[in-house]
């Protein structure tokens, strides 16, 4: 599977998909930083890349409706320490195993992740 880190992310987190066998690239490393929540949106279609994401505008269905993409993850934390971002990463790998992202809005909590479409 194929992810983006939104600029929201720290681009080490990329490491923690390569380790369990998926592709991971960031927004900053592509040099797509302040671009608009649709083109980035867009290149991850083109891409055939699953967002990953602390911005919650991703988790509005009406404007980005999950069946139209490669699967956008929305990381709601209420708190973004490094430590607590990396533990949800590891949460949501864990689920990959079993539930495909694709065509779906996942919102992924401290305490448990909720899965749309």
């Amino acid at each position: 599977m194929k992810f983006k880190l939104d600029e929201n992310l720290s681009p080490t987190l990329s490491a923690l998909f390569v380790a369990v066998g998926h592709e991971a690239h960031s927004v900053i490393e592509q040099l797509l930083s302040g671009q608009p929540d649709e083109r980035v949106i867009d290149v991850c279609r083109r891409e055939q890349r699953a967002l990953v994401t602390l911005d919650l505008d991703f988790s509005n269905i009406l404007s980005y409706p999950p069946t139209g993409y490669f699967g956008i993850v929305v990381l709601r934390l209420t708190n973004q320490a490094h430590a607590v971002t990396e533990a949800a990463v590891g949460k949501l790998l864990a689920l990959l195993r079993e539930e495909p992202v694709i065509g779906k809005l996942w919102i992924v909590e401290e305490s448990r992740i909720r899965i749309h479409g």
